[in-house]
């Protein structure tokens, strides 16, 4: 007698709206992506003469790019279940370079530079951007420290450097012509935003269309099976490190650019802004997941709530504050399950690497 094959039933889209139907991750993105519109019409609504203009729109378009970039370096370690403390120094110490190559040191007059001198200076900021990156992931993969243990050393370590090159006296007196990449425009754009949204597509592109940004999004969600897989875990976390080395370098230069000078201490408060906008744009403490049009929406949210804060002459005690109990908000309802219900955050990592531990 034959057996017949079991009759498997068409599949058809559950009912509900078209916003029910959406996966995990882009649904996440969809319900931020609401969330930082009710900001924005809300903060309109409570200044409009102020809020909603094209002036407030191109101020902020000058702002958020710096620290939207260092949340981009910390999104890329964040997917591999580290971080990465030391991007502050990173980026200070990466500008510091760029600075005295551009103050009068070795490059001569600054105010006779041209293109080619800036180019040599962005040259060596990235490169030194790419070095303190690599020292990180050094010791992290090599040595084997702990992640927050390790930068946080490092990022001592980058901090001294710079006070010893400058003195901690500012650096500044730089070309003219470097200070359009901070407050220049392209066809009305601003080119800081033109930056941002460059190296957003680039990481964008390179963790999801390459080999290595996959197999970093794989070592992220479980070395164990990403290293049986034949994976060289210690390389892929040297490169994570080192690119977030080089993001962090790109967010001097345009630090240094806008302001026309650089400190050693400069843009402290910006770590908890990038530990921040990575997690509320839905990166995964735990590694293995992360998504750059998440962390863009997360941006501009916190961009809004900031410059609404400030027209409402809120203090900027409270600001720091308010940055503060959001990520402990954030993480909350990302461990628990109401976290999955809202969109925010990312469930905890779960150990596949053997069988259940009996007790």
């Amino acid at each position: 007698m034959k057996d017949h094959p079991a009759v498997v039933p068409p599949r058809h889209d559950p009912p509900g709206r078209p916003w029910q139907r959406l996966n995990g991750e882009n649904a996440s993105v969809l319900r931020l992506g609401l969330i930082t519109l009710l900001i924005l019409v809300v903060m309109s609504l409570l200044r409009p003469d102020l809020f909603p203009t094209l002036n407030n729109f191109t101020s902020m378009a000058f702002q958020f790019p710096e620290f939207a970039i260092l949340s981009l370096a910390m999104m890329i370690v964040m997917l591999t279940g580290g971080i990465d403390l030391s991007i502050i120094g990173t980026m200070t110490l990466s500008a510091i370079v760029a600075g005295l190559a551009l103050s009068g040191g070795f490059m001569g007059d600054p105010a006779t530079s041209g293109i080619p001198q800036i180019g040599v200076a962005i040259c060596l900021a990235l490169l030194m951007g790419g070095l303190c990156g690599l020292i990180n992931g050094f010791l992290v993969s090599q040595i084997g420290i702990p992640p927050i243990l390790a930068t946080l050393g490092t990022s001592q370590i980058y901090l001294g450097c710079g006070l010893v090159l400058t003195g901690g006296a500012a650096v500044f007196g730089f070309p003219k012509a470097f200070s359009w990449l901070g407050n220049g425009q392209a066809a009305g754009i601003p080119a800081p935003l033109i930056l941002f949204a460059a190296l957003a597509v680039a990481v964008a592109f390179f963790l999801n269309k390459t080999a290595p940004g996959v197999k970093i999004r794989l070592l992220g969600a479980n070395p164990l099976a990403a290293r049986f897989a034949g994976m060289d875990n210690a390389r892929l976390l040297i490169l994570t490190y080192t690119l977030s080395g080089i993001l962090c370098a790109a967010a001097g230069l345009l630090v240094m650019s806008r302001t026309n000078s650089i400190r050693a201490d400069f843009g402290s408060s910006y770590l908890l802004l990038a530990i921040l906008v990575a997690v509320l744009g839905g990166t995964n403490p735990y590694g293995g997941f992360a998504k750059v049009s998440g962390l863009v929406l997360a941006v501009l949210a916190l961009q809004f709530l900031s410059s609404g804060f400030n027209m409402l002459r809120f203090s900027n005690f409270f600001r720091e504050f308010i940055w503060g109990a959001l990520l402990l908000l954030v993480m909350v309802l990302g461990t628990f399950s109401l976290g999955r219900v809202f969109g925010l955050g990312a469930p905890q990592r779960k150990d596949l690497s053997g069988p259940p531990i009996r007790r």
